[in-house]
Order: structure tokens, then sequence, then C-alpha cells
């Protein structure tokens, strides 16, 4: 049995605006270190073998700061395969003043759906299908061979594992959320199924 642990980062300076921020590469706020610190004492029980996380800074932050709170150096990859989606023309614009331009429905399918890009920019279903690969290669031989594993990235590169992970179907995933500092825990068997999963913090949603 092994542990696989998905951690989202903690607010960005980004997040604390309401911006849309996609691969622009900028740092956490003091709250979402905080945030971060957080997601590291509810963590303190496992031993993680190899860490994994993105190529953009909030991630990594996060992930430094867990392995503080709990006194662990794994091993660390980092893959821009983990990125954030890219928001294309969105990236940068604040989010409730588009809602406003656009109105609810065009929002949300902008936010949350599972196959609409915004402009130049990638839906959850492309980032699917960069995550997912990236997951069968170098994380869940991993998991086969025993290991425990952290994963820290982002909103929606997260969102698109746990869709693998929990079965959830295209309809469902849009009202997936997973908070700023919000810790999955899942228990996997020798073939990477899942066996028991658990939301040890819920923090807040952006």
């Amino acid at each position: 049995m092994s542990y696989l642990v998905l951690v989202r980062h903690g607010e960005s300076e980004w997040n604390a605006k309401g911006l849309w921020t996609g691969w622009t590469d900028v740092n956490l706020s003091e709250k979402g270190h905080q945030e971060a610190q957080k997601a590291g004492e509810v963590l303190k029980d496992i031993h993680f073998d190899l860490a994994y996380t993105s190529s953009l800074k909030r991630a990594q932050q996060t992930l430094d700061e867990i392995k503080k709170v709990i006194n662990q150096d794994p091993p660390t990859t980092a893959n821009e395969a983990l990125n954030e989606r890219d928001y294309g023309d969105m990236t940068g614009k604040n989010k409730w003043e588009i809602k406003e331009q656009v109105g609810e429905e065009e929002f949300m399918k902008l936010r949350r759906s599972w196959d609409y890009p915004p402009p130049n920019g990638e839906s959850l279903k492309m980032v699917y299908e960069r995550v997912l690969p990236y997951y069968e290669k170098e994380i869940l031989p991993q998991i086969k061979a025993g290991k425990n594993i952290i994963v820290a990235a982002h909103g929606n590169s997260l969102r698109a594992l746990i869709k693998y992970l929990n079965k959830i179907s295209d309809a469902d995933i849009p009202q997936f959320e997973l908070a700023t500092g919000g810790v999955y825990v899942y228990e996997l068997d020798s073939e990477g199924n899942v066996v028991n999963k658990e939301l040890r913090t819920t923090g807040d949603a952006h």
C-alpha cells in the first residue's frame, strides 16, 4: 500500500487579487505560506519517499513549506506537465470583472468546463491530456513500487488527476473544487487502484 498526497498550492498573490494566473510565475501570498504550513501539519504522519511539483514557484514554495513542517526532504522532481491550466487571453484579467462582462453561463464555461478552452488557452481536457501521461509514466511506477508520493501543484492540474483517480465524469468535473492549500490523501494498492481517499484540509476556494 502506498500513499499519494495531492496538495494545491497556497493562495498566490494573484489569487488574492482575483486574477487568472495560469502559467504566470507569481509568488505565494503571506496567507498562501500559512496555508502551505497548515497542509504540512496534517501530513506529519506520512513518510514521503519522493515529491513532484510543477515548474511554477507557487507550487514549489508550497512544497518547500510542507517539507519544513514535516521535517523531511524527499527527492523532488519539477515538471511543467503539472503546471496550471494556460488561461490564454484571460491570463491576468480579473475573474469577477469578466463574469460581469460575459454573464454567469459563459463565465462558468471559461472557468470550470471540461472541454471549453479560453481563446489561445487550454481546456481542462487539454490539461488532462498532459497530466495523465506524466502520472502514468513517472509517478504510477513509483506507487507500484511501494513508494509514498507527494504532489504539490495547481487547481486544474490536480482536478485533472483527481478526475482520473475518483472516476469523475466529464459532466460532473465542473462542480469539483479543490481549495488553495487543500490536501487530498489517497491510499493505493500495488496496481495503483484507489483503496481509500481522504480530504484533510479545506482551505479557501479561488
